[in-house]
């Protein structure tokens, strides 16, 4: 009887420990942030991706999925276009 005690009390307090701290949590919120926010994480070599990514899809998988299905959105500044009659386009007064 005094093992079922303490056992049951031993796990009341790991899980009471367990709520208090969310591990699971705090791991999924990094693994996101380092997802997000590309950093050193992206210097930090292929074990570390490897981890990060693993963690991420571990802790959320729906957004990890939504991550992969998202179309790669590549942003470019736009390159400048080259007026043959810039003369002829140009203003008199100097600059606008």
């Amino acid at each position: 009887m005094t093992a079922f005690v303490f056992t049951a009390v031993i796990t009341l307090a790991a899980g009471y420990l367990l709520g208090r701290l969310r591990p699971w949590q705090r791991a999924g919120d990094w693994a996101a942030d380092q997802v997000h926010f590309t950093g050193t994480w992206v210097r930090g070599g292929s074990g570390r991706q490897a981890v990060v990514v693993l963690v991420h899809v571990v802790t959320a998988p729906r957004t990890s999925l939504r991550i992969m299905r998202a179309p790669n959105t590549e942003t470019r500044a736009p390159a400048p276009v080259r007026d043959p009659d810039w003369i002829a386009h140009r203003s008199r007064g100097g600059h606008k």
